[in-house]
């Protein structure tokens, strides 16, 4: 959408104050020059229209369609496996009896007529075709002030209606056959969604756009314009870094994968060795395989990966056939996980993930959701983390990351591991450990594979103790923390008890007073510590702009905690 559409246009995330056309509910009406809050998140203007522009605010009674051709997009596939299995035979056997002057009848396969496999090929051929358009009629969506619905099925009817201040992430996914009739799908995570997550299959690329920018409008608190309401175009994007191909590829083959193929290889060619026969060589052959298929998947899923940042959250695109662009709104992000693999570490390239709510489902798919950063240096590491964690908390925050990341004992305030636990993790011991700071809890482990957990304090979920009996005899324990589902599993390892317990008290304080302090779900309504003290007058803060990871960290309000964290996952 360009600047010359209609609707609220958020500015990117650098500028600072309240972002020109774009009025959070329930503060001053920008645009109406009276200076007035708005009673009750009231919204002046016209009402909304019965026919609203497609891809902005509907009105109770009206509901839109896909796209007519997006059940051929779902199913062509399998449209044409099926003719390929079962009419392979009779296509062959036909065209031969056809070609065989000496066959008077003209008989097909298994001597059935020529009109009988017509029939056969037409009749399958217009039940599914019937089927795929039972299913497009029968689904429909409308998108309100506050919901998204989406009803569907035939036969089963199903009903979902999603709260959009509940919106975790949103996509825009595009296989290659929609990439090439310019149609897309629409997906979005919602925390208390379930497992499955809401999907519309598939939408003219520019609707899909603009219904991505109602959706993540009426989630962060903006409205549209005075002439068009309902409308809310896309905020623009301010490029972070780009994953270069070269560097993707040289991180497959340094992969794990590499390992598990030589390992697998020796032990598949062994046998062919010690009996001398050469076709025992055969045995490597899935193995190659496999790996070939862990290489693509990787490569296809890390290829063109580019990071991005806009009022709406951090923005990744990604994929090599299949593209997707996918948006992760502020405060959404549960954990974050740096990891450096061994043969990664010559090099300094470092791997990002993240715990998102709605992301937990396993799956391919789902595991590609979660990267943040497939492969990139400190550099980009930090650049990234600055996205999620805008506000450090410290005040030398890159040489705290760097001991996170690649430091050992307690160099800049970790608090280590004893030195009896080398007896329980001989090769770790020395990197185990954790630090806190005003907005998030730092926990690193790993000595062939450097791990650093950050969970921002109000993220944590819940916290345990955990002392096998080993652990009881060294007097050690572990704490962990829990996050929504996902690769990010933080665990302090073997702290000393007294510590551990400590840990464990203290993290559950933290937790209580930065939840208590988090603003509303609605992200253009929140300010940042430094400017809440502005909320009585009514006017809203400066949107928190994550330049550098090395930028001054807020401080937050000394609050006396009186309550545990909750588990919403918020």
């Amino acid at each position: 959408m360009t600047a010359n559409e209609p609707g609220a246009v958020r500015g990117d995330a650098p500028a600072r104050g309240p972002v020109a056309s774009a009025t959070p509910v329930g503060r001053r009406d920008a645009g109406s020059g009276s200076g007035a809050p708005v009673p009750g998140g009231a919204q002046p203007g016209p009402p909304l229209s019965a026919e609203p522009v497609r891809g902005g605010i509907d009105a109770p009674q009206t509901w839109h369609r896909v796209h007519p051709a997006s059940p051929l997009v779902r199913g062509w596939l399998a449209l044409v496996a099926f003719y390929v299995v079962f009419g392979r035979d009779w296509l062959q056997n036909a065209i031969g009896s056809m070609a065989d002057p000496s066959s008077s009848h003209r008989r097909g396969a298994e001597g059935l007529p020529i009109w009988v496999i017509v029939l056969f090929a037409v009749v399958p051929l217009v039940v599914i075709l019937a089927v795929f358009f039972a299913s497009w009629w029968f689904t429909r969506y409308q998108v309100t002030e506050d919901h998204v619905r989406i009803n569907s099925g035939v036969l089963v009817r199903q009903n979902r209606q999603a709260r959009l201040d509940r919106v975790q992430a949103i996509d825009i996914n595009q296989p290659l056959v929609a990439r090439l009739l310019r149609l897309a799908e629409l997906k979005f995570e919602v925390a208390d969604a379930g497992h499955a997550a809401m999907r519309l299959s598939f939408l003219r690329l520019d609707e899909a756009e603009q219904l991505r920018a109602t959706i993540l409008g009426r989630a962060a608190g903006v409205r549209g314009s005075t002439e068009h309401p309902g409308v809310i175009a896309s905020a623009p994007e301010r490029p972070v870094l780009t994953v270069p191909p070269q560097r993707v590829l040289g991180a497959a083959v340094l992969s794990g994968v590499t390992v598990w193929l030589l390992g697998a290889a020796v032990v598949a060619l062994l046998p062919a060795v010690i009996s001398g026969e050469p076709f025992a060589v055969a045995a490597v052959i899935p193995v190659v395989f496999g790996a070939a298929t862990a290489y693509w998947a990787f490569f296809t899923r890390s290829f063109n990966f580019r990071v991005a940042h806009s009022a709406d959250g951090v923005r990744l695109h990604y994929g090599l056939l299949e593209t997707h662009a996918q948006t992760v709104p502020p405060g959404r992000v549960q954990a974050v996980s740096v990891h450096a693999p061994l043969f990664w570490r010559p090099f300094g390239w470092h791997r990002v993930e993240m715990n998102v709510a709605g992301y937990g489902t396993a799956g391919r798919e789902q595991n590609a959701r979660t990267v943040l950063l497939p492969v990139g240096t400190f550099d980009e590491v930090l650049a990234v983390l600055a996205l999620v964690l805008p506000h450090p908390g410290v005040e030398d925050p890159v040489a705290v990351f760097r001991a996170g990341v690649r430091g050992a004992g307690t160099a800049e305030g970790f608090v280590a591991s004893p030195s009896r636990s080398r007896w329980l993790d001989p090769l770790a011991f020395r990197r185990n450990g954790y630090r806190h700071t005003e907005t998030a809890l730092l926990v690193r482990s790993g000595r062939l594979t450097h791990r650093l957990g950050v969970v921002p304090h109000e993220r944590t979920q819940s916290l345990a103790l955990q002392q096998g009996p080993l652990q009881r005899r060294l007097g050690l324990a572990h704490v962990l923390l829990h996050s929504t589902s996902g690769p990010v599993k933080p665990v302090v390892p073997h702290l000393a008890v007294d510590t551990a317990r400590r840990l464990f008290t203290d993290q559950a304080e933290r937790a209580a007073r930065a939840r208590r302090l988090a603003g509303p779900e609605q992200w253009m309504l929140r300010t940042p510590p430094t400017s809440r003290a502005r909320e009585g007058d009514g006017v809203p803060g400066e949107a928190a702009a994550p330049d550098a990871i090395a930028a001054a960290p807020a401080q937050a309000p000394d609050v006396t905690p009186s309550s545990h964290p909750g588990e919403d996952g918020r």
